[in-house]
């Protein structure tokens, strides 16, 4: 089913984020926290796309499985890099093949040890050129990324947000954000698309912090910002992992509650392949979700 028909139905719902693991340990490991989503109703599970397309029969094998094993919607990334267009058509032709509707459209990072984004001779720069790709071609449901901070390589936030406006125009069927800890930050790109005519859905993307260093290193890759008060109840527990983990799950919790009153129609949650955090977070707010 595509995620924008279950979008229209006006019911709220929440998803998860997994990567592909390099180890026939790690995706067991994956199948069990998937397991787990799965007794919480999720609406969809997505599975990343490594740079240069590294993971691609991974990433199709994942969502293949979620879909027609665990029975769970599904979607794949797909992004530019180190493709051509007749190799990203090949890739959406399995995609199609298998079964699967949704897509999420990225241009995508650099190749580990690169640090900018050089497109294929013969592929696409932009995602909303790979949108428009899918679209013209394909009928598949494609979301696209926000950022509600903008784009660490953008000179402005408001330059990012305009692309942005060039991706849904070119077929998006709604919006999921890259993460952020300060709700003020998502209402104001929420505004902002508003007034820029932008009426799809927009998704906020929530990463519950499990390991204090590793979201620091996270939000210096992709430019978001963690809040004063979160350093400094992490900063002298960050050698308790169990500490992290509860202090990540009610900051994760009271973010969610507010985003939820405030009336977005989902909530999207980068699991980093773990389900403990994201589904004690959900089964906390059950009564706001209903």
């Amino acid at each position: 089913m595509k995620i924008s028909e279950i979008l229209k139905q006006k019911k709220f719902m929440f998803s998860c984020e997994f990567y592909p693991p390099k180890t026939e340990e790690g995706m067991a490991d994956l199948f069990r926290a998937a397991e787990e989503i799965k007794s919480l109703n999720p609406g969809y599970i997505s599975v990343t796309y490594g740079a240069g397309g590294s993971t691609r029969e991974k990433t199709l094998e994942i969502v293949r499985r979620v879909k027609h094993e665990l029975g769970v919607e599904s979607m794949a990334h797909l992004t530019c890099v180190g493709h051509s267009r007749s190799e990203l058509k090949d890739i959406l032709d399995q995609i199609r093949s298998s079964g699967i509707e949704n897509i999420i459209a990225l241009r995508g990072d650099p190749p580990r040890g690169e640090k900018k984004f050089v497109p294929h001779p013969n592929g696409f720069r932009y995602a909303s050129e790979l949108t428009r790709f899918a679209r013209d071609h394909y009928d598949f449901c494609v979301a696209v990324a926000g950022y509600p901070e903008g784009h660490v390589e953008s000179p402005s936030k408001e330059k990012d947000w305009d692309r942005l406006v060039e991706k849904v125009a070119c077929g998006a069927d709604f919006i999921i954000t890259q993460l952020f800890f300060r709700n003020e930050d998502f209402f104001r790109f929420e505004e902002a698309m508003k007034k820029r005519g932008v009426s799809v859905p927009i998704i906020p993307g929530i990463m519950p912090i499990t390991n204090f260093s590793q979201i620091v290193k996270f939000t210096q890759m992709c430019g978001a910002k963690i809040p004063d008060a979160i350093v400094r109840a992490l900063e002298p527990i960050q050698s308790d992992p169990l500490a992290v983990q509860e202090r990540g799950v009610q900051f994760a919790t009271e973010q969610c509650s507010e985003l939820i009153a405030h009336g977005v129609p989902a909530i999207h949650f980068y699991t980093l392949n773990k389900s403990k955090s994201t589904k004690k977070i959900i089964e906390n707010l059950r009564g706001s979700m209903c």
